[in-house]
């Protein structure tokens, strides 16, 4: 690949802000308020950024001292293991595996939200007006027509990525800027919006559905599956650190992109929180835009609602090269089938776009039964433990490099790697945990990961077809 199609810092850092900030700004302030009282939610973001900024200094840290690693903090679950080994080559392909299905469920999050603000100018997207009936099922209008304009927007933006990666990366920042700009504005609004009594009881108590009495800590530990959410997305850089220009521009893209994604998310939360009363944004399918309403009116709302439509197909781009970009530069590792390293004439992993969208398309018929806030957050949780697995390998993998020395000869910066590798390793176990807290949330969990297994065979059976090819070559 030329250095013209390479990706430069300010493409990478794009790629990072946009991809985290795109459906859980949008969303993520009604389902916090219903999880935690005002004091529960800015401690669950605080505590996720630090946790989060652990995990992205693990993240540029083993882009710089591995290079030769690439695609992904799943990855990094080979490395685990002796070279080769099945249990390299298992771990490597579930890890990975895992990675990706929480890609795909992360498109169909996105994708909805932005159904969910086109209806803002299209109401009949949200008519519960029947349109046709098949048997026992009958279709909804609103959901018939959310379900084309999603399937749409998949499609669309898949040829856009096809014409070329630097492309589809420029139009992508162009989107993340107007969406910065954007999201600056709303925040001067909120500043003079601000109503203290929004946000009063500070610390107020949650009930759960059994009418027990949540507490702060119990508050927290809930809120912060669905902050994490919120930065999922800021290993983008290392995703594509095969494409980045400079290695260490992987690492500074990392931690710029995520301190501005976490100015962002605290302003915002907190500002809508103060804009809105808790019952009203417990309630609200589209929090942003109801505060601003509030505040300015409704064309103000529709601004805000094309400045997200802007943010959202941006952020689209971002996660759907992402989803391609996992298997492809897992498959070129050995971690998956060998079909996934099929590019076209401009290096875009052509076979991963087509089975990763159309298998995103499957998830988008989660549509056609559910509203777009059910559709929502059926995905979220489990796309967020999905990526949780990634994420505690990629820390123990740092911790071994720690432990045994490796790349730290004479380099004095291995105890402050081990106590961040330390840090990010309790975070990542802290918020499965908490995660998996609910056992229907577990056991979708367990099943997607787990369905990774009827497709390791085919690649075992591959990888030993190929080593005996190799034999044979050798003795030739």
């Amino acid at each position: 690949m030329g250095n013209a199609n390479k990706l430069g810092f300010w493409v990478l850092t794009a790629l990072v802000v946009g991809n985290m900030v795109g459906s859980g700004i949008f969303m993520l302030p009604s389902s916090l308020s219903e999880a935690a009282s005002p004091a529960g939610v800015i401690s669950a973001w605080l505590v996720t950024g630090l946790g989060v900024l652990m995990t992205a200094l693990v993240f540029g840290n083993l882009a710089i001292r591995k290079p030769n690693i690439t695609g992904g903090p799943q990855i990094y679950a080979k490395e685990l293991f002796k070279p080769g080994s099945h249990a390299s080559i298992l771990s490597g392909f579930m890890s990975s595996w895992g990675y990706w299905i929480g890609n795909l469920a992360g498109n169909v999050a996105m994708i909805t939200t932005f159904a969910g603000y086109l209806s803002t100018f299209f109401p009949i997207l949200t008519s519960q007006a029947d349109w046709f009936t098949i048997g026992g099922f009958t279709l909804k209008v609103g959901n018939g027509l959310t379900f084309l304009v999603c399937s749409l927007l998949l499609w669309g933006i898949h040829f856009i990525i096809l014409r070329g990666i630097e492309s589809a990366g420029k139009l992508n920042f162009a989107a993340t800027a107007a969406k910065i700009a954007g999201f600056i504005l709303f925040i001067i609004v909120g500043l003079f919006a601000f109503e203290k009594s929004n946000i009063l009881p500070f610390m107020a108590v949650r009930m759960d559905e059994a009418g027990h009495a949540i507490g702060m800590m119990s508050q927290v530990n809930s809120a912060a599956v669905n902050t994490l959410w919120a930065f999922i997305g800021v290993e983008s850089a290392v995703v594509f650190a095969s494409r980045a220009r400079k290695q260490t521009d992987v690492k500074r893209a990392t931690i710029l992109g995520l301190f501005i994604a976490l100015g962002i998310y605290i302003g915002i939360s907190t500002l809508v929180m103060g804009m809105l009363d808790q019952t009203t944004l417990m309630h609200s399918d589209k929090p942003l835009i109801d505060a601003i309403s509030t505040v300015l009116g409704p064309i103000a709302g529709k601004v805000l609602a094309g400045i997200g439509l802007i943010s959202l197909f941006g952020s689209t781009i971002g996660w759907l090269m992402l989803s391609a970009e996992v298997p492809y530069q897992a498959a070129k590792q050995g971690l998956f089938l060998p079909s996934f390293k099929k590019e076209n004439k401009k290096g875009i992993p052509l076979f991963s776009m087509i089975v990763s969208n159309g298998l995103g398309q499957l998830f988008i018929f989660s549509t056609v039964s559910k509203s777009i806030s059910d559709a929502f957050g059926f995905v979220i949780v489990i796309a967020t433990l999905s990526y949780l697995v990634p994420y505690f390998i990629s820390s123990v993998y740092q911790l071994k490099l720690v432990v045994t020395g490796e790349t730290y000869i004479g380099d004095r910066s291995r105890i402050t790697d081990g106590i961040i590798a330390l840090l990010a390793t309790i975070y990542s176990v802290w918020v499965i945990i908490a995660g998996t807290a609910d056992i229907k949330t577990f056991t979708y969990g367990m099943i997607l990961i787990a369905s990774g297994v009827l497709f390791y065979g085919p690649l075992w059976r591959s990888k030993k077809t190929a080593n005996m090819e190799q034999k044979k070559a050798l003795s030739a």
